[in-house]
């Protein structure tokens, strides 16, 4: 976009779209297009400013369940969950940076979503559950002799998706444990903090205690390395991409995450099949932040806002090509939060009682916003002109 202005004498005075024969006036070409490159940086600076708030809590995590292992009790073990709700306050948003061929999910580091966010969770691989009270790592002393950081992150995943040794929902079962009530109860699970004391309730305190300060010092370390791309090798990587590809990537990766991870996998299949083990925090009952956090991830990367990072952005570039399109995505996106503010917390009493329900029904109208909008971005490619 070019303006043509008018600067009249000396006075400053400035008129738009103008001509004049004053020769004490002169034309003046200001170009102020929205230039892909500064989008591009905007968005290196967005995504590096959200993991480092991620690694700031999850050091504060970190800090409270160190002090819980060392003195367990009830206060430590409250304060160490407080602390993980906490966490998921900025890690939820990272999640936009998902599918755009990125260091959390691509590459030589792509495995480090997995090790840091991984769900379903199989409670049984970890620790006891209900019915078994042998079952998990921590109770086979025959295979796991000793717990490690190097032994846990091999063996996440292993045998199946399901088998998660470590992340934050690792961490989030240990310390709320399996969510046996009713939905209707609005209980999260019931651990107990004595779990962990010796002599206490459950067998294996000890290396409970040792699993879950592993767990916790291995999400900073995993943290690290996505900080470490972002601020280093990876950042200079993005920046030299071709802009269309650059730019294709953070559009397809929100709209992926709009229209498929967080519609469909992460609110569309537990609401069909009525079930909290389906929702993502399902012990703590923090699904309804996730969703939401996740949500808002979306709009950060859209309008290039986050903290102190506030740029030019996918919007104000596809506001320039298409103005059109652009307001239709802005009344989609605004719908969506809207839709998704009005769902029930918590989720898993949103979702009992089906689509049908009364609740079930705003679910399943949040996920048709969402499909909604993430396909309508697509159509953006096309408007900018990516291939």
């Amino acid at each position: 976009m070019k303006r043509v202005i008018l600067a009249v004498g000396f006075i400053g005075l400035t008129l738009i779209g103008c001509s004049s024969d004053d020769d004490s006036t002169s034309e003046v070409v200001i170009d102020d297009s929205i230039e892909s490159s500064a989008v591009i940086e905007n968005y290196a600076d967005l995504v590096l400013a959200n993991y480092q708030a991620a690694m700031v809590d999850a050091e504060a995590l970190k800090v409270a369940i160190d002090l819980f292992v060392a003195t367990p009790t009830e206060d430590n073990f409250n304060a160490a969950k407080e602390a993980w709700l906490t966490s998921r306050e900025s890690y939820g948003p990272s999640e936009a940076f998902r599918f755009a061929n990125g260091p959390i999910d691509t590459g030589d580091t792509e495995e480090i979503e997995g090790y840091l966010n991984s769900w379903p969770l199989d409670e049984a691989y970890i620790d006891y559950v209900e019915g078994d009270v042998d079952a998990g790592i921590i109770n086979n002393l025959a295979d796991f002799p000793t717990l490690t950081k190097e032994g846990l992150t091999g063996e996440n995943g292993i045998g199946g998706e399901e088998n998660v040794a470590i992340g934050y929902h690792a961490i989030e079962f240990l310390l709320w444990g399996q969510d046996l009530t009713a939905p209707s109860e609005n209980l999260a699970g019931q651990r107990t903090y004595t779990d962990f004391v010796d002599g206490g309730t459950a067998a294996n305190q000890d290396r409970r205690r040792a699993y879950l300060a592993i767990v916790a010092d291995l999400l900073t370390d995993h943290l690290q390395i996505i900080i470490d791309e972002w601020s280093g090798d990876y950042r200079t990587t993005f920046l030299a991409l071709d802009e269309d590809e650059a730019l294709d990537n953070m559009i397809s990766s929100i709209a992926e995450l709009s229209r498929s991870e967080l519609a469909i996998e992460r609110m569309a299949v537990a609401l069909q099949n009525q079930d909290q083990e389906d929702e993502h925090s399902c012990f703590s009952d923090n699904t309804d932040r996730d969703i939401r956090l996740n949500l808002a991830g979306i709009v950060n990367v859209y309008t290039g806002v986050y903290g102190s990072v506030n740029g030019n952005s996918l919007q104000d570039l596809i506001e320039e090509a298409d103005a059109d399109l652009a307001a239709e995505l802005d009344a989609l996106l605004a719908t969506a939060v809207t839709d998704v503010d009005a769902t029930l917390d918590p989720f898993d009493l949103a979702i009992v009682d089906g689509e049908s329900s009364v609740e079930g029904a705003k679910v399943q109208t949040a996920v048709q916003a969402l499909v909604a909008f993430g396909d309508k971005l697509l159509e953006a490619k096309v408007a900018l002109d990516i291939d």
